[in-house]
């Protein structure tokens, strides 16, 4: 029920995310391709993910539940697990208000020849929640972080 709940939520905000990202980059904001989603991070954030050990460790996780997940494994059967681990981490680092900075491709060129849909999409938000339960992430620090990541829908999800 829990995941339900969040990828209720997740859904919601990346339908309506899309006012406040277009206002902010109405007013000319400077981005990085990990902050292409200009959202404010909840106060304590990177701290409560654990810091840059903590982030390392989630992505890590995460990467290696993706690579074995029957709905996404093929997607990811080729790719450098310890690369995109760091890739992620540098992401979700940036974006959680911590001082990594994501250098890698926006989520519009790293997805653009992947026919991801929005039910591999949704899959992917499952195996994060799982590495984040796994790692004892306070379900509200969770729906913090996938208020972040929400957005990204709209460059990740390519079929429709």
């Amino acid at each position: 029920m829990k995941h339900l709940i969040a990828l209720g939520a997740l859904s919601l905000l990346a339908l309506t995310g899309g006012t406040a990202i277009a206002q902010s980059m109405d007013k000319g904001l400077a981005v990085s391709p990990a902050a292409a989603y200009p959202v404010a991070p909840a106060a304590g954030l990177y701290d409560a993910f654990g810091g840059q050990a903590g982030i390392r460790a989630l992505m890590n996780d995460f990467v290696t539940r993706l690579k074995a997940d029957p709905r996404l494994a093929e997607a990811f059967k080729e790719a450098n697990a310890a690369n995109l681990s760091q890739q992620l981490a540098d992401q979700v680092c940036q974006l959680a208000g911590g001082p990594c900075v994501y250098n890698g491709p926006t989520m519009k060129e790293a997805h653009n020849n992947m026919d991801v849909t929005r039910a591999d999409f949704h899959a992917l938000v499952e195996v994060l929640q799982m590495s984040m339960d796994a790692r004892g992430v306070p379900f509200a620090r969770q729906n913090q972080l996938l208020a972040l990541l929400a957005p990204m829908h709209r460059d990740v999800i390519n079929v429709r």
